[in-house]
């Protein structure tokens, strides 16, 4: 397979060596049935981390949590020893419960606990990028969970900080503390409450990394993009990530799959080149996006 260098362009995060790739990959569909436990087919799943590396993907997203523990185990297998300019970004603050249930983990002890877990899994002694995980809609103070964080970093355990599921106000409260290279929020075409967010972190130089990007466990239903999708013959998910692409410089998107057909249709996202009847078209979706 012929590697592509630079799928989607790239972007270099905020005051780091670290220059990704735009079109990465998550991790979180290696495990099993609703992220829990092993994969069906493991040598699947790691034939897909083989080939989005030699696609050219250089910035993967994962998490220890998920599995638990499986999918890092999986990324570890299939592409340790890491290539130089792979970027591993993962994602601690959350643990499963027994009933595979997602569970806040921020008290000092679990966090130490989710790096020190990261590292091992992932057979690294440094982790390149943190994001402290807020589960649910908190508006609450971060300042507690991200100092340990920051901690963590000093300590030579972790090279960047980047944050999930947060708002702006968390963010200025987390600079306070650290410099936060990346921001990991809900985000697509229906659902743009972070415009203005999004535009003051490319102000920044700060990466934005939307999560479901077509509407995660509610795929989005519209005229416009079934449109869209049958004018550029695509899929609705390349059309909604070529919109992403196009929508600002610092948006680096990381959709998952355990399919090598489906990786490389994500792929392909990146060479869609949408006019801009259709941008306004899709644009129309979200019904009163935030500027």
């Amino acid at each position: 397979m012929t590697k592509q260098m630079n799928p989607g362009g790239s972007f270099t995060l905020a005051n780091t060596s670290l220059t990704v790739n735009r079109m990465g990959y998550g991790a979180m569909q290696l495990a099993g049935p609703q992220v829990w436990g092993p994969p069906r087919d493991v040598d699947a799943a790691i034939a897909v981390l083989r080939d989005a590396v030699e696609a050219g993907v250089n910035h993967i997203d994962t998490s220890d949590f998920y599995g638990p523990h499986v999918t890092n185990q999986i990324i570890k297998q299939a592409l340790s020893p890491y290539a130089d300019d792979l970027v591993i970004v993962t994602k601690v603050g959350a643990r499963r419960g027994g009933d595979k249930s997602w569970l806040p983990a921020l008290s000092h002890q679990e966090l130490m606990d989710a790096v020190h877990d990261n590292l091992r899994n992932l057979g690294l002694d440094k982790l390149d990028v943190v994001n402290l995980r807020i589960m649910g809609s908190s508006e609450g103070s971060i300042e507690e969970p991200l100092t340990v964080l920051a901690e963590l970093k000093q300590q030579g355990l972790i090279r960047h900080l980047g944050l999930s599921n947060v708002t702006p106000r968390q963010l200025a409260e987390a600079q306070k503390i650290s410099e936060i290279v990346c921001v990991q929020n809900l985000y697509n075409i229906a659902h743009r409450d972070d415009d203005g967010f999004i535009d003051e972190l490319a102000r920044q130089g700060i990466a934005y990394v939307p999560f479901f990007p077509l509407g995660g466990f509610s795929p989005l239903q519209s005229a416009a993009l079934d449109a869209a999708t049958a004018s550029l013959q695509a899929t609705p998910m390349q059309v909604a990530l070529a919109w992403l692409l196009q929508r600002a410089p610092n948006i680096l998107l990381i959709p998952g799959t355990s399919s090598v057909k489906h990786l490389h249709e994500n792929l392909q996202a990146a060479e869609l080149r949408l006019a801009p009847e259709t941008i306004a078209d899709l644009n129309c979706i979200a019904s009163s996006p935030k500027k």
